[in-house]
C-alpha cells in the first residue's frame, strides 16, 4: 500500500478509528497499511473465531489436550457459566474474598504484632505478574489500605532483599502464597525461605499464611494441616495468565484498597462488546485481525507495546506471558508443525524516546507497535511548563511525535486511547486483550490454552535437579577424593550429560555453603571437584 498525504490519512483515520463510549475505549487502526480486501478476505475466518469463541463461553472444551473448558469469562459474569456448581463456587469465592478483606482492614484478623498493613505475594508466571501489573496500576500512595510485597523468583538475592525490607514488618504482614497445582517449585522455595524467616523471628507463620491453589494440591494439604489463615480456590478451568479476575487477581487487589467490582464490570463490560460479530463494532475482532495482517497469520513480526503513562509500565509484560504463552506453540490443533506465536516486547512512553525508538525507525522493519494513550493526565490540574502547556501535553506531543515518525517510514502501529486509569479501564483491558489471543488463536488454528513448552522446560529443570542430588552426594561420601568431570559423569551413570554436569559443579564450586570446591587446571578437563 503507498503512502498516503495527509487529506488521505485523515480520510483513513475517520473510517478506521472507532469509539467504544460503553468500555471507554477507542481504537486506531489506520496506521495499518492493511487493504479493504484483507477485510473482507477475513470475515470468514473471524465468523468462525467467533463460533469457536461462543463454544467456548457455553462450556466447551476448549483446551483439548487437557480436556479442560477455559472458563475465565465467567469469572466476571458468573451467570454465563455453564453449571449450577460453577457458578456458585465463583459467587461464593467472591462473597469470602470481601468478608475476608473486610475482617483484615477492620483488625478482625491480625499478625503477631497487631492490624495487617503490607501483604506478601508469593508466585510466579500469572500468580504475580497480573497482581504486579494491576497493582502499579490502581496504586493511590497514602491511601492504598495495604503495601504489596513481591517474590516471583527463585533467585536467593531477590528473596533476601524482600527478608530485609520485611525483616521488622513479618509481624504485621499477610502472606499470600499461590500455585494452582500447589507443586510450583519457584513458589514453594519462596514459600520455605519465607517460612524460616518467620521461624527465625520467633512468630507463627501459619497465623500470617493464606493459601490460593486448587483443591486438594499440595499447598493445599499444607494450607489445611497446618491450619493457615485462609484458603481461596483456584480451578482447573482458569489458566493462570487469565486468572487476574479470579481470587489470585481480586483478593490482592482487594486488600489493597481497589475497587474490584468496578475492575470486574469493566472486564464484564468489555466481553459484552467483544461479543459482537461484526469486524466494525467489535475491537478485539479488530485487534487479532491486525496481529494476523502484520504477520501474516505467522507472527512473523514482534508486537511492540508503549503505553504513554507511568502506570502501565507493567502492561507490556503482563501481556508478554498472556500473548507469547497463549500463542507460541509448535503444533496446531491439528497436529501439524505450525510453530505459531507473537514476540511482545515494550517499555513506556515517552521514556522510550530516548531508548529504541530509533531503531524501531530506522533500524530493522520487523515489528508493529500499539501505542496506548491515556487521555486524562492527572486527577487534579496541571501546572504550565511552557505557556499554555502542561508536562501532559509534552507527554501527549511526543506520543503523536513517535506515530508520526514511524509512520513516516513505514512502520505500522495501532492506538488504543482510554480516557483515565481506573479499576473499570484497568479490568476492561486485561478482558480485551484475553478476548484478542482467543480470536488470534481461532484465525491460526492452535489452542491457546496449554503451556507444553512450559512444562518441558519444568520437567527437564527437575532431572539437572536430580544430577546435582547425585553429584552432591556422590562427592560427599567419597570425600577423600577429587574427581574429574569425566569421573564423575562415570561414577554417576552420566557419561552422556558431561556439559549439564559441568555447569551443575559450576554452580556448586561457587556457593560456598555446599561443601564443594574446585582444583586445578587452566581447563574443563583438568578442573576437579571434591567436598569438604
Amino acid at each position: 500500500m503507498p503512502q498516503l498525504d495527509s487529506n488521505q490519512l485523515w480520510e483513513r483515520f475517520k473510517k478506521y478509528y472507532t469509539e467504544f463510549p460503553s468500555i471507554n475505549l477507542s481504537l486506531d487502526i489506520s496506521r495499518m497499511n492493511f487493504t479493504e480486501e484483507f477485510i473482507e478476505e477475513m470475515r470468514p475466518r473471524l465468523a468462525k473465531a467467533f463460533r469457536a469463541m461462543a463454544e467456548l463461553e457455553a462450556g466447551a472444551i476448549a483446551n483439548p489436550d487437557e480436556n479442560r473448558m477455559v472458563g475465565h469469562y465467567w469469572l466476571r459474569n458468573s451467570s454465563l457459566a455453564p453449571t449450577t456448581e460453577i457458578k456458585t463456587a465463583i459467587d461464593q469465592t467472591l462473597a469470602d474474598i470481601k468478608a475476608f478483606t473486610a475482617k483484615v482492614h477492620a483488625g478482625e484478623i491480625t499478625g503477631a504484632d497487631g492490624n495487617f498493613e503490607h501483604f506478601l505475594i508469593i508466585g510466579i508466571g500469572g500468580s504475580a505478574l497480573g497482581p504486579q501489573f494491576v497493582s502499579k496500576a490502581l496504586t493511590q500512595p497514602g491511601q492504598d489500605r495495604m503495601t504489596p510485597w513481591f517474590i516471583d523468583n527463585t533467585d536467593p538475592d531477590g528473596i533476601d532483599q524482600i527478608k530485609a525490607k520485611l525483616a521488622n514488618l513479618l509481624g504485621k504482614t499477610l502472606v499470600i502464597v499461590i500455585s494452582k497445582s500447589g507443586g510450583t517449585k519457584e513458589t514453594r522455595n519462596g514459600m520455605l525461605e519465607i517460612h524460616a524467616a518467620y521461624e527465625e523471628a520467633g512468630l507463627d507463620f501459619s497465623k500470617h499464611a493464606v493459601a490460593i491453589t486448587g483443591e486438594g494440591s499440595n499447598l493445599d494439604q499444607i494450607a489445611s494441616t497446618e491450619s493457615w489463615v485462609q484458603r481461596f480456590p483456584m480451578w482447573d478451568w482458569v489458566g493462570g495468565r487469565t486468572s487476574e479476575t479470579s481470587a489470585v487477581g481480586l483478593l490482592p487487589a482487594a486488600l489493597q484498597g481497589f475497587d474490584i467490582d468496578g475492575f470486574l464490570r469493566g472486564a464484564a463490560a468489555c466481553d459484552e462488546v467483544t461479543r459482537n460479530e461484526s469486524f466494525e463494532e467489535n475491537p478485539a475482532a479488530q485487534l487479532a485481525a491486525m496481529w494476523y495482517y502484520s504477520g501474516d497469520g505467522q507472527g512473523r513480526k514482534d508486537m511492540v507495546i508503549l503505553p504513554y503513562k507511568d502506570r502501565l509500565e507493567l502492561f507490556s509484560k503482563y501481556l508478554q506471558q498472556l500473548i507469547m504463552e497463549s500463542l507460541g506453540k509448535e503444533l496446531d490443533l491439528d497436529g501439524n508443525i505450525v510453530n505459531q506465536g507473537i514476540a511482545v516486547y515494550g517499555n513506556k512512553g515517552s521514556t522510550d524516546q530516548h531508548a529504541y525508538v530509533q531503531q524501531l525507525r530506522d533500524g530493522i522493519h520487523n515489528f508493529f507497535v500499539t501505542f496506548i494513550r491515556v487521555l486524562t493526565h492527572r486527577d487534579n490540574t496541571s501546572m504550565e511548563v511552557d505557556p499554555g502547556i502542561t508536562t501532559g501535553d509534552y507527554l501527549d506531543g511526543f506520543y503523536q511525535g513517535t506515530r508520526k515518525a514511524l509512520y513516516e517510514n513505514k512502520r505500522e502501529s495501532i492506538t488504543i486511547n482510554i480516557n483515565n486509569i481506573d479499576g473499570f479501564n484497568i479490568g476492561m483491558l486485561i478482558a480485551l486483550y484475553e478476548r484478542t489471543v482467543g480470536y488470534y488463536s481461532s484465525l491460526v488454528n492452535i489452542n491457546a490454552y496449554h503451556q507444553p513448552g512450559v512444562e518441558a522446560g519444568k520437567k527437564a529443570a527437575g532431572e539437572i535437579i536430580e544430577i546435582q542430588r547425585k553429584i552432591a552426594l556422590f562427592l560427599k561420601e567419597n570425600a577423600e577424593r577429587r574427581y574429574s568431570l569425566i569421573d564423575l559423569a562415570v561414577e554417576i551413570g552420566g557419561e552422556s550429560k558431561h556439559e549439564e554436569i559441568y555447569l551443575i559443579c559450576q554452580n556448586l564450586a561457587e556457593n560456598p555453603s555446599t561443601g564443594i570446591t574446585k582444583t586445578g587446571g587452566d581447563t574443563i578437563d583438568s578442573t576437579h571437584y571434591s567436598a569438604n
